[in-house]
């Protein structure tokens, strides 16, 4: 397992957000159910990203994959009889209903911490739609026989809309209509995502009650289409973050009216005081005088961990709410960050279901990226503020979404 050691300083320059692994995720799942002939062009690969494909592969296409763009030439209908997610929640949520549209028995499996987050969710509404599965006690590896049926499915909403997003797009090719009701719904903007990119290959589904109910046409054929993924925001939003503790940053390959959630980045830093300008080059983020925030993460859970560390430079008391979700991220995030941040000099505690966080001076030191890449992140964010750097372990867990970030702030370090 290796360290990182991130130094004190001043970044300066441009740097590329990498493409979006929520999006191409989705993106890959709809190509595959279109058939061969999508192509998905995309800037740069994350392990999440390689997962989706290979179970892609796994369920029978053939991929060829050349320099910035994914085609998809053949479609074998055998699917293998295991699927390997790797640490991809989504990808494992999301394909369980797809894996379940065949005849076979397939299991689901993944890797790390995947094997700890639960899939309860899922597995009960394959259950009510005559599927069945076996999991580890809601826990991965989940095995599902179908094949699915049409019909009206229930599931709570409350942790996680990745199960939402998989019926979602395995349900359109049923030959019946369904509905899909969702509990305590979270994360809107990812089902918006969901919806769009599913449009983009020909197939629809009808959201009501601000995204609580879904009626869903069967019938239908998803179609091959030319894609093309946006840059991530999830990554940009530590790349804004260093930018606004450690100098000037910007950030290229972002699209403005994106329908990913943590666009929402943007107005907090602006609330906050950060002066943020937007040019041909990209979105600029400036160091500046900071000032506390109170921020709802119920729809963007992931913009956590670059928040806390902002937020430990921010003067005043900042409260980051709707933190209970993220005890089934890759780690118990909030209580990571406390166990990272605090022993730097935050002043940070969790109080039922709100982060609280005063801003002081970061003093440095030695963390344990907890294996969680959003967490490593952070550490290295907030070490461009401190005294002394920062020595994060498992610092390689950033290969899950972004693999070339600390690369990307040493040439921001050197004004590249």
């Amino acid at each position: 397992m290796s360290t990182k050691f991130v130094k004190p300083g001043v970044l300066t320059g441009i740097c590329r957000a990498p493409s979006s692994k929520s999006e191409f995720q989705r993106a890959v799942a709809a190509a595959f159910l279109a058939g061969a002939g999508s192509k998905i062009s995309f800037d740069s690969l994350c392990e999440d990203s390689k997962a989706a494909l290979g179970v892609a592969v796994a369920l029978g296409a053939s991929i060829r994959v050349h320099e910035h763009t994914v085609h998809i030439e053949t479609i074998d209908l055998e699917p293998a009889a295991v699927l390997d997610c790797g640490e991809s929640g989504l990808c494992f949520r999301m394909f369980a209903p797809i894996a379940a549209l065949s005849e076979r028995k397939i299991t689901l499996t993944g890797r790390g911490s995947l094997l700890h987050r639960p899939v309860g969710g899922v597995e009960a509404a394959l259950k009510g739609a005559g599927v069945r599965c076996q999991s580890r006690g809601g826990l991965p590896p989940l095995t599902v026989h179908g094949p699915l049926h049409p019909g009206k499915f229930r599931i709570d909403g409350s942790l996680s809309s990745q199960p939402a997003t998989g019926l979602l797009m395995a349900l359109p090719l049923l030959k019946g209509d369904s509905e899909l009701l969702v509990d305590r719904v979270r994360s809107i903007p990812y089902l918006k995502l969901t919806l769009a990119v599913m449009r983009a290959f020909g197939v629809s589904a009808d959201a009501e009650k601000d995204f609580e109910r879904f009626l869903i046409p069967g019938s239908q054929r998803y179609r091959p289409c030319t894609y093309s993924v946006e840059g991530d925001w999830s990554a940009a939003a530590f790349l804004l973050v260093a930018g606004a503790i450690a100098g000037e940053v910007t950030v290229s390959g972002l699209n403005l009216d994106s329908m990913q959630a943590d666009r929402k980045i943007l107005g907090i830093l602006e609330k906050c005081g950060v002066q943020i300008s937007y040019s041909d080059r990209g979105i600029t983020s400036s160091r500046s005088r900071l000032e506390a925030f109170d921020f709802d993460a119920k729809d963007a859970p992931d913009l956590v961990p670059p928040l806390a560390a902002l937020a430990c430079f921010c003067r005043g008391l900042t409260r980051i709410r709707g933190v209970e979700r993220l005890r089934y991220k890759e780690s118990d995030r909030a209580k990571a960050l406390v166990h990272v941040l605090g022993p730097l000099g935050a002043q940070i505690r969790v109080e039922g279901d709100v982060l609280e966080i005063v801003g002081s001076e970061m003093k440095g030191g030695n963390v344990d990226s907890h294996n969680d890449h959003r967490i490593a992140m952070a550490a290295a964010v907030a070490a461009l503020g401190s005294r002394e750097g920062v020595t994060i372990g498992q610092a390689e867990c950033v290969a899950k979404s972004y693999p070339r970030f600390f690369e990307d702030l040493e040439r921001l370090r050197i004004g590249e």
